[in-house]
């Protein structure tokens, strides 16, 4: 098949036609310079694969070099068009095994998006956690229930995940976006069905105070680990934050030394002030030592990054999960008066989330302590 393939790409390199075929799988894609697809952002052309979906056979060859040249011809004249290949009919059934190179196509086409290439790294967190997990759980269901349509497979994959959940919402997103790269006409529209849930309705935690966060600093044994609970308590980082910083103003001695994020990050570069100053020197955030794990984006995600974080807190039973401090250093810039436009910034994301999510999370303790501060400052006045 190998040569044959072979001999087929030197026929249509020959011809100048500027496409080639190529075995997928068990399956033959085109390749050449095509026009964006559709909804992908791009303007121009540029080279792309097409899924012809003909089997990787002697025959399939022979219809492969027929298409090849049917859509060179196309493209020479400007009237390719890309629906005939996106197309993908709901009454499809998993028994033809279309179904995985359908989804790896849609892999494809999520990393050929413009916005993909600028952040690479929180692109890759967000293909791990927010799209893999339901495109391979519609893959598990489709395969266990062949009769199934593409649409009904995608509605039971939705059913599996609990009403007004998370998951069943993230699901929806997914599969919806699934669902246009088709261009499947489903009777129901897949973000309806995700459901009421909405993170700013969940309950709000209790927080640990200061003192708190103080004394279990002083249980973790490991000086790395106790560095990251401290530079995170300190200056509300994400757990996977941490890892990709500029240190150079702790480590130069400035009396106010900010944190600058690096770009490699979820939400992008940003700088970060002290809240509180003082922990700068009772955590020892000058010594800068961060513990060797694997931060090399290529090999992993900053999702597994962070989770290596939890799962340290868990193993020194910290009491609190690692953003719970994150959170705390929000509620004590509220009680200390910043601003939120200038405290969203340096936690690095917008105004609204900002004052939607730690507004709320002001406990009778807090709101206790800041009128405490207010009266104190008016007696002093």
């Amino acid at each position: 098949m190998a040569k044959q393939l072979e001999t087929v790409n030197l026929r249509l390199k020959v011809a100048q036609l500027g496409v080639q075929l190529e075995q997928r799988g068990q399956k033959l894609s085109l390749r050449g310079t095509f026009p964006p697809r559709p909804n992908s952002g791009r303007m121009r052309s540029h080279q792309q694969r097409l899924s012809l979906g003909i089997p990787a056979t002697l025959a399939g060859l022979k219809e492969g070099e027929r298409q090849a040249k049917i859509i060179a011809a196309q493209l020479l004249a400007k009237t390719f068009n890309w629906h005939p290949y996106l197309v993908w009919s709901p009454e499809a059934r998993r028994g033809e095994g279309g179904l995985q190179q359908q989804l790896k196509d849609f892999e494809d086409y999520f990393w050929q998006q413009p916005q993909r290439s600028a952040k690479p790294a929180a692109s890759r967190t967000t293909w791990t956690s927010a799209y893999s997990p339901y495109v391979r759980k519609l893959a598990t269901i489709a395969a266990a229930k062949p009769h199934l349509t593409t649409g009904e497979a995608i509605y039971a994959t939705i059913d599996s995940f609990p009403h007004h959940s998370r998951s069943r919402q993230l699901c929806c997103t997914a599969l919806a976006a699934l669902g246009d790269f088709l261009q499947l006409e489903l009777p129901l529209n897949l973000k309806t069905l995700g459901g009421s849930y909405n993170p700013t309705k969940t309950q709000a935690r209790t927080l640990p105070d200061d003192g708190a966060i103080a004394s279990h600093w002083e249980q973790i044994p490991n000086p790395t680990w106790r560095f990251v609970y401290g530079i995170m308590a300190t200056y509300g980082l994400r757990n996977h934050e941490v890892f990709f910083c500029d240190y150079d103003a702790l480590l130069q001695g400035v009396a106010l030394p900010t944190v600058r994020v690096l770009s490699t990050t979820k939400t992008g570069e940003h700088e970060v002030w002290p809240f509180l100053p003082d922990w700068i020197d009772r955590f020892h955030l000058r010594q800068v030592c961060l513990p060797p794990i694997n931060t090399d984006l290529t090999e992993t995600t900053l999702q597994a990054i962070g989770q290596r974080v939890t799962r340290q807190f868990r193993r020194y039973q910290i009491p609190f999960s690692p953003y719970d401090l994150r959170h705390a250093w929000a509620v004590r810039t509220i009680h200390l008066g910043l601003a939120d436009t200038v405290a969203a910034k340096m936690m690095g994301h917008s105004v609204s989330i900002h004052t939607r999510t730690y507004h709320r999370w002001i406990t009778h303790r807090d709101q206790q302590q800041a009128v405490e501060a207010a009266l104190n400052r008016l007696n002093k006045a």
